[in-house]
């Protein structure tokens, strides 16, 4: 691409100069790329950059398209490096993370479109060529010629529209001077579509257009599946970006209130937090009380009391009252930056497991073209005859064509995600199965995934008679979790009036003259209690306060899902954000030894890369914002059909209703997939032994070349059926 198709790339992009960020001497940007697709793809981007003496760093995430670019000099040297990659063929526009855009979605729908066009060019082609077959000898010349040129109308334009992408990627590869798949593809349509021209018009009139077709259309339900499957990797990352704040209210030294973006708050600087907002980074509190939805850091439903002194993080949201903030970070360095770098940190990781299928295809390119030469030139001076030299070769670059190669894992991962929807399962993840098939170790968030993340009152019984409903009069006003649970308990009732909520306190009002107050210890002057349970105080008047003891309950398939996992081999881990007493009398009743409490998302990555070290191959299953990072850098990972948005687009697997017990039939049916796999390797391996000596033999044809490497396909395909039926 040129540096002038990079520039109309661009159009209708901000100029890429306005996001540097300079700091020290060293200017930075981050670029969104498109077209790249590959580790070759990352190598040659990375080091077309790195060829400049001024580049610093140049690092590509696949997943999410996102390029990250450091340089010593002047922020004007944007508009080259993006150039430069113009003309490497991937255009870059500056990254955009509050746009939430998916940087595969065109390029996918141009592949749905090639895939249909090749789709309808091979029914009507395959109509002529069945009628030429069916017709033999008596069917006249005449009428044979004109099926051939019907079929040619149909097949080269379809050729020319569906093959776009292998003839892009091959002109691409070839301009930086290497080749990859796509080059002998691209090869063997051409020859296929030139040598028809050739014997429609000129030559016997034994054409090949079925063939091209055929094979374009195997090809692309292949690399359709794998940009559709590829392209949800980067979910997570940009779904966490994107819940960062777009704009914070600085304090002035005037004392007026200005909106400036995020981007632009230093350490320092004193917000404005209202009622509603998001924190946009990391900062202390300095006036004002309140509540925060924590869940980002700790995972925890209850609110965070809000007072002076207290340490806040970006990405938290204020539920009541106004405070003021001083930043203790700009937006880069602030706690939803480090969880969205983490993400992005595991789903790259994450692309370096190389599937059995790519390490085979390595070999594919040499091979092949070695193969179909020394065919040509063996055919050549056996025969002397170039016709059948170049048949032969055609034959055998199409019956080496790796679809059946290329379908073994799509199709066995389509078959299995099929079966796993029907339990209830989702499958965001193209290689989780394969993936998910190999752990030895499971590592479970508390909140939300073993227990359902609905507090219950559970002292019911012992509470002094009246108590219960003289809190619910206050709770039943309140949408906070614990008051939610006492109206629960309660039943249906009446609700006080004049009810006042106190912002990090609770819930009081006027009752036939006296005062009564619902809500948390401090608030009252009561020491806190060492307990394992969530606890709330009722006080009415001058009177002795009543404990209300709250617990989260087990999800009643809990202890049922630990064992089974225990008896598949499985290790298990509980890793839990809440305090020490409830983890433990969690990790006590169902049987799990190994547990840590109070972790952060930074500490929960540091656990699983301590099991990693110790060579254990681990699964997360959690389901809270603060569990999306330790989901991303797990081997594989699961959510919950309930928990936070952001976790799911980080999971491999999203578990439907409320059942954990799904996550054992996943376990088993990607087992069952990773078999599949296998076999379908052993007999794409086996196809390819017999078939290639007959073609070098020059015993097939490129049409029966074709047919037997769709007929692999079809065969791959069967096999992995087999995974559609339920086993008891």
């Amino acid at each position: 691409m040129t540096a002038a198709v990079a520039g109309a790339a661009m159009a209708g992009h901000a100029d890429p100069q306005a996001f540097v960020r300079e700091s020290d001497g060293e200017a930075s940007l981050d670029l969104l790329v498109r077209g790249a697709t590959c580790a070759g793809c990352i190598a040659r981007i990375e080091g077309g950059l790195k060829a400049d003496a001024r580049v610093t760093q140049a690092r590509l995430n696949l997943s999410t398209g996102r390029l990250n670019l450091r340089w010593t000099g002047s922020a004007d040297l944007a508009r080259d490096y993006v150039d430069t990659l113009g003309r490497l063929g991937y255009p870059a526009t500056p990254y955009e993370p509050e746009s939430e855009a998916d940087p595969q979605k065109e390029d996918e729908r141009k592949l749905l479109y090639a895939l249909a066009v090749a789709g309808f060019g091979m029914a009507n082609v395959m109509l002529l060529s069945i009628s030429v077959w069916a017709g033999g000898e008596e069917m006249s010349a005449s009428l044979q010629a004109l099926m051939h040129r019907g079929s040619a109308l149909i097949a080269l334009p379809v050729a020319a529209f569906a093959g776009q992408p292998f003839f892009r990627s091959a002109v691409t590869a070839l301009r930086s001077g290497h080749v990859n798949m796509d080059v002998p593809i691209s090869l063997a349509v051409l020859l296929a579509c030139g040598l028809s021209v050739w014997e429609t018009f000129i030559g016997h009139g034994q054409t090949y257009y079925d063939a091209a077709v055929m094979l374009l259309f195997f090809l692309l339900i292949g690399r359709f599946l794998d940009m559709r499957l590829r392209a949800r990797a980067g979910e997570a990352a940009r779904g966490l970006a994107a819940m960062q704040a777009a704009t914070a209210n600085r304090l002035e030294a005037d004392g007026r209130i200005r909106a400036i973006p995020a981007r632009d708050v230093k350490a320092g600087d004193r917000l404005v937090l209202a009622a509603g907002d998001r924190v946009p980074v990391d900062a202390t509190i300095c006036e004002g009380e309140g509540a925060l939805d924590g869940s980002l850091v700790t995972g925890e439903t209850a609110p965070v009391i809000a007072k002076p002194g207290l340490d806040v993080f970006s990405g938290m949201l204020n539920l009541d009252g106004k405070l003021v903030l001083e930043a203790r970070s700009d937006r880069d360095h602030s706690l939803l930056a480090e969880i969205t770098r983490l993400v992005e940190a595991g789903e790259q990781a994450r692309s370096r497991y190389v599937r059995l299928a790519d390490q085979a295809a390595r070999l594919y390119v040499p091979v092949v073209h070695g193969l179909a030469a020394l065919t040509l030139i063996g055919w050549l001076v056996i025969g002397g005859e170039a016709r059948p030299a170049i048949i032969n070769a055609i034959a055998v670059l199409i019956i080496t064509c790796p679809c059946a190669l290329g379908l073994a894992v799509p199709a066995v991962q389509v078959v299995a995600s099929g079966r796993l929807y029907r339990e209830g399962v989702l499958v965001k993840s193209g290689d989780a199965l394969e993936r998910f098939a190999g752990i030895d170790t499971v590592v479970f968030d508390k909140t939300g995934t073993l227990t359902e993340g609905r507090p219950r009152l559970i002292n019911q019984d012992a509470l002094p008679d009246g108590m219960l409903e003289q809190a619910a009069r206050l709770a039943r006003t309140s949408r906070h979790p614990l008051s939610r649970a006492i109206a629960d308990a309660a039943g249906m009732g009446e609700a006080a009036a004049g009810v006042r909520e106190v912002p990090g306190g609770g819930l009081e009002a006027e009752q036939h003259g006296r005062l009564v107050r619902f809500g948390a210890a401090q608030w009252m002057g009561i020491d806190d209690h060492s307990d394992p349970h969530t606890e709330a105080w009722l006080q009415v008047g001058t009177d002795t306060p009543v404990r209300f003891c709250f617990e989260d309950s087990l999800r009643p398939d809990a202890k049922a899902v630990i064992a089974g996992l225990k008896a598949r081999g499985c290790g298990v881990t509980l890793l839990s954000g809440d305090r020490p007493g409830p983890v433990n009398a969690v990790a006590m009743e169902l049987g799990i030894d190994d547990w840590h409490a109070g972790l952060q998302p930074r500490d929960k990555i540091d656990r699983l890369e301590a099991l990693k070290a110790q060579g254990r191959v681990v699964a997360m299953i959690g389901d809270g914002i603060n569990d999306a990072p330790a989901l991303a850098a797990a081997h594989v990972s699961v959510s919950l059909a309930s928990a936070a948005e952001i976790s799911q687009a980080a999971a491999d697997f999203v578990l439907q209703g409320d059942k954990l017990a799904a996550c054992l039939v996943t376990l088993d049916v990607s087992r069952a997939a990773r078999r599949r796999v296998l076999e379908n390797f052993g007999l794409a391996a086996a196809y390819n032994a017999i078939a290639v000596p007959m073609a070098v033999a020059g015993l097939v044809t490129p049409l029966i070349a074709a047919i037997a490497m769709s007929a692999s396909s079809v065969l791959v395909t069967l096999n992995a059926l087999r995974l559609a039926r339920r086993t008891r």
